[in-house]
């Protein structure tokens, strides 16, 4: 069983810092050390989900370089969604057993490698490639990152209650870093040489001082001490917690369907249905959807989590009505107002369905669970995007729109009832 609880052990005759009680078969450290690693890890989880996002604003240079479909860049981004899927199913839980900073390292190591395939290998098969070996890394750090920022906090303040504030942090980045990918991507090739070759660039270097960074934070699992058999991650909810677990994970797909939209045919849908071509205004489309979805999350800490949950499925499904409504008169700033109001709303129903889901698990299960139900977050990030790209095919852009709309505005109404009746 890991420790993921901080004790006071020692009070160091050096520094006169406490010292945090170790891990089994790891080194202690001091509580300082476990703040900067809890930042050092915050800033790699930023660069890494900043990363993902900064194709996004980029797809539209690549079509008309190339002349591929829509439909094409719905499988460029299937790719990464199946990359994050085959990650979290794989290897989503292992930290569990093998320790959060291994995992960690390997997925900026797979950023990296993405980094350089966008670099030197820039047709539709690699980009393909490439968004297959990113998804590959968010998959291996989304609920290892998350688990591994509650437990440097709790070991860094020594307070069970700060896993909370841990919780909304993590939460932040990873939705704040999607924000920002798509806003540096779409500024940089706007306003900087060679589009398809600086973003990425500037990447590297973030994601090199990412690897190095988190090589200081202390690792908080315990060795096994027995060798643990391998076997994929389960989605299986924790024993009499069912109704709970897939409420957490429907609540998780409805929101990151939403982010799904905007990160792939969103662009799309700028350039042909309003006419919007300029290159940072797609970033800076999805930044604002992103953003809207870390800032909520501070903005309405507050309030209390049945409170949060309602307000979430209100601006959510309030803002994809508007969007919807926008789209069938012509109204650009509408779709865009509303797809920021609805992702304001993502970033509530989202933070609730995580915690919800971390909840339910003892410390040495977290980050399977986490896995488990991030592993149904981008399936909802995924499979919706996918068929809406098919649809396109056969179908005009706003009846395909309409039905996305309503699809994941009841997937959010019923989880969001089911979790605030059970917060």
């Amino acid at each position: 069983m890991s420790s993921t609880t901080a004790t006071t052990a020692s009070r160091s005759a050096t520094t006169g810092d406490t010292v945090a009680e170790a891990p089994r078969g790891r080194r202690a450290h001091t509580r300082r050390r476990h703040d900067v690693g809890f930042w050092a890890v915050a800033f790699a989880f930023l660069a890494v989900m900043a990363f993902a996002t900064v194709p996004a604003p980029l797809y539209v240079i690549y079509q008309a370089r190339d002349g591929f479909p829509t439909f094409t860049t719905t499988i460029v981004f299937a790719a990464y969604g199946v990359g994050v899927v085959g990650s979290l199913w794989l290897a989503g839980h292992l930290s569990d057993v093998h320790g959060r900073k291994p995992l960690i390292l390997v997925s900026i190591a797979l950023e990296l490698v993405a980094a350089v395939l966008f670099l030197v290998w820039n047709d539709v098969s690699g980009l393909i490639v490439a968004r297959l070996v990113t998804g590959l890394g968010i998959g291996t750090l989304t609920a290892t990152a998350t688990a591994h920022l509650g437990e440097l906090r709790v070991r860094a303040t020594g307070d069970e209650g700060s896993a909370k504030g841990a919780s909304v942090a993590a939460g932040v980045v990873n939705l704040g870093g999607l924000s920002l990918g798509a806003l540096v991507g779409g500024a940089l090739a706007e306003f900087v040489g060679q589009p398809l070759l600086v973003p990425y660039a500037v990447f590297v270097v973030a994601l090199v001082v990412a690897f190095v960074v988190v090589l200081v934070a202390p690792e908080t699992v315990g060795r096994p001490q027995q060798r643990v058999p391998y076997r994929p991650q389960r989605i299986q909810a924790p024993a009499g917690k069912s109704a709970a677990f897939w409420a957490a994970g429907t609540g998780a797909f409805a929101a990151l369907a939403v982010q799904g939209l905007f990160t792939s045919v969103a662009p799309t849908f700028l350039g042909t249905t309003f006419h919007v071509t300029d290159r940072l205004a797609a970033g800076a489309t999805t930044f604002g959807v992103f953003a809207a979805s870390a800032l909520s999350q501070v903005v309405f800490a507050r309030l209390a989590q049945r409170t949060q949950i309602r307000l979430g499925m209100v601006l959510l499904v309030g803002g994809l009505a508007v969007l919807a409504v926008s789209a069938v008169v012509l109204q650009v700033a509408g779709f865009i107002g509303g797809g920021v109001v609805a992702g304001a709303g993502v970033g509530l129903l989202f933070r609730a369905s995580i915690g919800s889901a971390g909840a339910l698990a003892e410390p040495d299960q977290r980050g399977g669970v986490l896995a488990a139900v991030f592993l149904i977050a981008y399936a909802g990030l995924t499979v919706p995007v996918v068929a809406v790209g098919a649809a396109l095919l056969v179908l005009p852009t706003l009846p395909v729109l309409m039905g996305y709309v309503v699809l994941v505005s009841v997937l959010a109404v019923v989880a969001g009832t089911r979790l605030a009746a059970r917060a």
